[in-house]
């Protein structure tokens, strides 16, 4: 390659290097910090492959910097050979170049050793789980602690109390069950049946209906033509501990996915990105009964959701962290988020409520079970079996105060129980033994136990009001329900003549509700209409005695007759109990709660209950001695009462 030779510049660029073996020197000194930098091998092969062995190996100065420049910026497009003028200059840009790539080259250097000295640290530490695996592979994952805090759950499991009272006395077949002969068998029917049924008990508390649900399952197992398995098994839950989670974390009722993030999966599920599904409930329930007592008290929207398994008869679970096309993710998961979670059982809701309180949705889907309420008869017979199952003595008239104070059988055994403790300590005092016994002293529950109980307990007897033999002016005993337990509700009327003509006011305690207003004012129309006297000529006061609450119309004819009493000093029988809406032109509609109500005048030792006609067909007239009378309107109500009709009769 010709070159053409500047002699100016080229006397110049030799001062500079200090002539031609200074410069040629240099130039060997750049080739051999590019072979450092990148290796003489990789040298050799870039140049091959750059197109500049030759102009490497040439002994012309020019083409030997030619070569250097192709080396250092990997460029064989480069073919101007610099001329001597102009050497400094190129061999300027290759010093740039070669800064570059040593930095490069440097800082490659650092990050490579910084890398191997983490890959070196992870090896160890792989090693490290490697030995610790192969260890607990060996001995298993317990050690001296773990092992010492499994002993001391082991000790805590073997150090157990006596079987509470309750669970000792709860009936274990259905015969022993006191007071629900009719709620039992109509509760069979439905559940032990070939096509067995939702459904919704309702009653009082303590009455058994937990007990009968699940016996009542016992039963239907045995029986071959009905669905249930000989493992069916029967699901608790409380309505009033289930709460809907808005945030979806975690539903015990219905069953949740806990995301591999947020929510905790197991770690093998964790590490992987795997959502697991965790069973509720309802699935736990499959193939048996899923009993929820306080139904009612279900937060409406898990409520909702319950509705939507009942109708699927399964649980769907949904992730948006779930990859069906993932295989790490295990096969039962993929069915669960595929398929559901299985959730064919029969609900069994237990209430204290009243039917109407209970969401209609729920209700359309289930059949319905009334418990009734205990008689006194009944707890007298529930504390009677309680003590014999306890192996205790009861002294005369144990058994009656004890039912004076609960109509529930749960209450009456506690009491029982708590007084057995009493009669305990009292035998234990009297003995002469200078050691305590091994075996629990021989006693017997008196009275003075069951009054040292109930005072403790702040009781009060179930049934304050009670019939009386004789008349009374201005006062009646009304009729009243709550939760499916019937009370005698006392109301009095006193009657004065106002100070003016036809200014006469009523008074009435506001405690009592907006109903016994709607009452009060329905009964001065009726006594203007057929006594002839008109209550503005009267100041009058109404109270519902106790202050208690009457949140329906059933108290009206009560209300009318304590009115009619005190306007016209009529006196009033206090062993009759009286239920009935009263309208303004005197005749007596139908109410509800009949059955609890009779249940409550009987308790209450009535010699007559007065009811409406219309509620003739709710009356159950085999509750003893107790006289039930019917009636269309006040006139009726008055013969009931063998009270001397007014001069003005009514329709």
């Amino acid at each position: 390659m010709a070159v053409g030779v500047d002699p100016a510049n080229l006397a110049r660029f030799r001062r500079k290097f200090g002539g031609d073996d200074g410069m040629r020197r240099y130039v060997a000194a750049l080739y051999e910090l590019l072979a450092n930098t990148i290796g003489s091998d990789k040298l050799v092969l870039r140049a091959g492959k750059l197109n500049a062995l030759k102009l490497m190996r040439s002994s012309v100065l020019a083409e030997r910097i030619l070569a250097l420049q192709r080396l250092v910026f990997e460029d064989p497009t480069l073919d101007r050979v610099p001329q001597p003028g102009k050497f400094g200059d190129a061999i300027a840009e290759i010093e740039d170049g070669l800064a570059d790539l040593v930095a490069q080259r440097t800082l490659e250097e650092k990050i490579e050793t910084k890398v191997n000295i983490k890959m070196a640290e992870r090896h160890l530490d792989y090693l490290k789980d490697l030995k610790l695996e192969a260890i607990r592979d060996d001995a298993g994952p317990e050690t001296p602690a773990t092992e010492k805090k499994l002993r001391d759950l082991v000790a805590l499991d073997d150090r157990k109390l006596s079987a509470s009272a309750l669970a000792l006395v709860r009936p274990s077949v259905l015969a022993d069950v006191v007071g629900q002969k009719a709620a039992i068998a109509s509760l069979l029917a439905k559940i032990s049946s070939p096509f067995p049924q939702h459904v919704i008990l309702y009653g009082p508390p303590g009455v058994g209906k937990t007990t009968v649900a699940r016996l009542a399952l016992d039963v239907a197992k045995t029986r071959d033509y009905t669905p249930f398995a000989a493992d069916a098994p029967f699901v608790e839950a409380s309505g009033a501990t289930l709460r809907w989670d808005p945030r979806e974390t975690t539903n015990p009722l219905l069953g949740s996915v806990h995301d591999p993030i947020y929510q905790g999966s197991r770690r093998e599920f964790a590490e992987g990105g795997i959502p697991e599904p965790k069973l509720g409930l309802v699935t736990k329930a499959h193939g048996g009964v899923l009993f929820i007592d306080e139904i009612g008290e279900m937060d409406a929207v898990l409520q909702t959701k319950l509705l939507k398994v009942l109708e699927d008869k399964r649980f769907s679970f949904e992730s948006s962290y779930y990859d069906e096309s993932d295989p790490s993710v295990p096969a039962y998961v993929k069915k669960l988020f595929t398929d559901g979670a299985p959730a064919d059982f029969v609900m069994i809701g237990a209430t204290t409520r009243d039917p109407s309180e209970i969401d209609a949705a729920i209700r359309s889907r289930c059949a319905e079970v009334f418990f009734e309420p205990l008689t006194e008869v009944q707890v007298r017979d529930i504390v009677a079996g309680a003590a014999k199952r306890l192996g205790v003595k009861l002294a005369p008239r144990v058994a009656e105060l004890v039912a004076s104070y609960t109509i529930e059988g749960r209450k009456a055994v506690q009491i029982l129980a708590d007084a057995h403790g009493h009669a305990l300590f009292r035998a234990q005092q009297r003995s002469s033994r200078a050691t305590r016994s091994s075996r629990t002293p021989a006693a017997t529950i008196v009275e003075d136990d069951v009054t040292t109980v109930v005072q403790a307990g702040r009781l009060v007897p179930h049934t304050p009001v009670r019939a009386k033999r004789g008349r009374e002016i201005g006062k009646a005993l009304g009729l009243g329900v709550a939760h499916h337990v019937g009370s005698i509700i006392e109301i009095e009327a006193i009657a004065f003549a106002a100070r003016e003509p036809n200014k006469g006011t009523v008074r009435f305690n506001d405690t009592a509700g907006s109903m016994a207003k709607d009452s009060v004012f329905n009964a001065s129309s009726v006594v203007r209409a057929v006594a002839g006297v008109d209550p503005q000529d009267y100041d009058v006061h109404v109270n519902v005695v106790g202050g208690g609450n009457i949140d329906g119309p059933s108290a009206g004819l009560a209300v009318f007759l304590a009115l009619y009493s005190a306007i016209t000093k009529t006196p009033l029988p206090r062993d009759v109990a009286i239920t009935g809406e009263l309208s303004i032109a005197g005749n007596v509609r139908a109410v509800g709660g009949i059955v609890e109500k009779m249940y409550a005048a009987r308790q209450a030792g009535m010699r007559l209950a007065i009811v409406p006609r219309e509620n003739e067909r709710d009356v159950d007239r085999t509750l003893g001695d107790m006289e039930i009378v019917t009636v269309r309107n006040v006139r009726e109500a008055f013969d009931a009462l063998e009270l001397a009709r007014p001069r003005r009769g009514a329709r």
